[in-house]
């Protein structure tokens, strides 16, 4: 018999979520385990993942002849092809060959990119894309993630490094970005950016909710919903200007690719995606080219935290 089941991971900087799917599609068995704030060492992250993915197949009751091959995304620059993380912001990766060990481990084909570019994979086909050939994708979280699927093909460009639109400059007087340019869409209207605009605020004497939230880095999405639901001042400024941006970011890539559809994921977008996309819908028609923009259909992510896990096992399924 055919070697049935699929593992699917999603590795970041600080837990590693799997998921084991049968050859219906159906996940049969899931775990989350904590990588302790992204390791010390490649070979650590390493371990972890060998060990999740021993203890789903364990747990699950399956035996390794039995499963059809390995699917991963992570943050990053990742060379598909080769399975070598070129570089990772939240890893200890630089370089590293991640494929070989873990097709040694395990037998079986191992096949990993960039998460965001998975998650948009994913959502095109399982998700609130599905049926759309043309997608943008806009993942929100404590960075800013892009993903393109053109002509129903992920387009990861020269190099697997496409869809880094999160660090399309907006406005080149704007706030400092983490990879060094001012004004980057990522600086404006991450996590970070937003983080950053309250942190701003509540130094000028300002009250928010949020302050405690912040522990000297990005707030927890909770946090920002909570505020939100108490109309809390700073908070709505806060996702008004991300939103804003955001609007100003979807009109180019709009004018750019022509796309079917656009689609909002991310850690953000799970916890308050509704008022995103509400305010990003009445702004955007501002920066769209009026012969284009009543062809594209703007969504919300459908999949959540498992929307790298459904592009992981898109990308078994198209091996």
């Amino acid at each position: 018999m055919a070697s049935e089941y699929s593992v699917c991971l999603d590795i970041g900087g600080t837990k590693v979520l799997g998921a084991i799917f049968d050859s219906a599609g159906k996940p049969i068995y899931r775990l989350k385990k904590k990588n302790k704030s992204g390791g010390d060492s490649s070979e650590n992250i390493e371990q972890v993942i060998i060990s999740v993915v021993q203890e789903m197949i364990k747990e699950a009751d399956i035996k390794k002849k039995d499963i059809k091959a390995i699917a991963a995304g992570a943050p990053g620059v990742i060379n598909q092809a080769e399975g070598i993380v070129l570089f990772s912001p939240n890893l200890p990766w630089r370089d590293y060959d991640i494929k070989s060990p873990i097709e040694k481990e395990f037998g079986v084909p191992f096949y990993i990119g960039n998460d965001v570019n998975v998650g948009v994979l994913g959502e095109y086909k399982y998700g609130a894309v599905q049926g759309y050939k043309n997608i943008v994708g806009f993942f929100v979280g404590t960075g800013m993630g892009g993903g393109l699927i053109l002509d129903g093909k992920l387009f990861t460009g020269h190099l697997f490094k496409a869809a880094e639109y999160g660090h399309m400059v907006l406005d080149p007087e704007g706030p400092l970005c983490g990879c060094g340019q001012r004004g980057c869409l990522e600086a404006l209207s991450s996590k970070q950016g937003m983080s950053s605009y309250i942190r701003q605020q509540v130094s000028r004497g300002r009250p928010c909710m949020m302050a405690d939230a912040l522990d000297g880095s990005a707030f927890k999405s909770k946090a920002l919903k909570k505020a939100l639901e108490a109309k809390d001042a700073v908070a709505m400024e806060a996702v008004d200007r991300a939103c804003h941006w955001l609007a100003v970011a979807t009109g180019n890539m709009i004018n750019t690719i022509s796309p079917d559809a656009v689609v909002y994921g991310g850690g953000v977008i799970e916890a308050v995606g509704d008022i995103f996309l509400e305010k990003i819908l009445a702004e955007v028609d501002r920066y769209c080219m009026t012969s284009i923009r009543p062809t594209v259909t703007l969504k919300k992510a459908a999949l959540g935290d498992d929307s790298v896990l459904y592009g992981a096992l898109s990308m078994i399924q198209e091996a």
